[in-house]
């Protein structure tokens, strides 16, 4: 049922053709109100099968139409056309190979001449010497016949014709315009006025349905989200989501604060470790320079507060 559709217009008030008599004003509401009472169940059954092609068609057969129309149309040009292509010019070799050139062959060179020289001229030479004489004079006497019995026919056909217009035409003419064109159009009046009264009757009986659906479920639906969903969320959120995040939060925190001093004893520990193993690290002692007063080996620079060292001669020791 076409329950969004905007209700069609009320029809037009009709107009009537001169020479409609009593007959007519006598059936036409009788008719209109059986006409009408067979139509409604036919419309609400044609509402619903619209509906339901229309999502059948938008739902499933597109897309299925279109999935399938690449995949033949991919199966098409990626393996039948070439291998048609191969086929057809191995299957055309064959069949020229077989049925044509050695059937070419016989004709031309076999057939051809026999049937030339041992059938063409004697049955050439017989029909300019013998049938077409014969032709000519037969066809004389058959055009003369034939004139006779065209006459005799015309007759016969004009007789015919006027016995069928008085008999038949006439009488059916007349029952055609005095009876069955004015049942004809009140039935078919009938039918588009209880058509179209049908399809107000299954608008409103949809609009009837939506407005009983929105009653039973729609609105409890609409209450029960507005009156306690939307309240215990409220809460759900205010009490129990918002001190849980911020609960999360530092926790997050205090564990990243830990993790980072795990990690810098970690580190410390492992430094004290190597050097408990390899002893502290070795530096590059400063090259000190001689202070003044103080005498080097081999110098005579001295070192204040230094007690310089008495002078020994190798020469003397030996």
């Amino acid at each position: 049922m076409d329950l969004d559709k905007t209700p069609v217009p009320p029809p037009a008030p009709q107009r009537y053709e001169p020479g409609e008599g009593c007959l007519t004003t006598v059936i036409r509401i009788p008719v209109r109100i059986v006409v009408l009472v067979l139509v409604v169940p036919v419309r609400l059954v044609w509402d619903l099968l619209a509906a339901g092609a229309r999502a059948l068609y938008r739902s499933v057969l597109r897309p299925a139409g279109r999935g399938i129309a690449l995949a033949c149309s991919w199966l098409y040009e990626t393996l039948l056309t070439p291998t048609g292509h191969v086929l057809g010019a191995v299957l055309m070799f064959l069949g020229k190979a077989l049925f044509v050139w050695p059937w070419v062959a016989l004709w031309r060179y076999v057939l051809v001449p026999v049937v030339h020289y041992g059938l063409v001229v004697p049955v050439v030479w017989l029909y300019r010497s013998v049938l077409t004489p014969v032709g000519h004079g037969i066809a004389w006497l058959l055009t003369g016949i034939a004139k006779g019995v065209a006459l005799i026919a015309v007759g016969l056909w004009t007789g015919l014709v006027w016995l069928l217009v008085t008999l038949l035409v006439t009488p059916l003419r007349w029952l055609h315009r005095a009876v069955l064109a004015p049942v004809g159009r009140e039935i078919a009046d009938a039918i588009g006025v209880a058509w179209r009264i049908a399809g107000q009757i299954s608008r409103a009986i949809g609009r009837a349905l939506k407005w009983l659906a929105w009653i039973l479920v729609g609105q409890p639906v609409s209450w029960f989200y507005r009156a306690v969903c939307t309240p215990v969320g409220h809460v759900v959120r205010d009490h129990v989501w918002a001190p849980a995040k911020k609960a999360a939060v530092e926790t997050g925190r205090a564990v990243g604060s830990a993790l980072r001093s795990v990690g810098e004893t970690v580190r410390q520990v492992r430094r004290d470790a190597w050097r408990a193993l390899a002893g502290p690290p070795r530096t590059a002692e400063p090259v000190k320079a001689p202070l003044d007063g103080a005498r080097t080996l081999g110098g005579t620079t001295t070192v204040p507060g230094v007690v310089p060292a008495p002078e020994i001669s190798l020469r003397k020791q030996v």
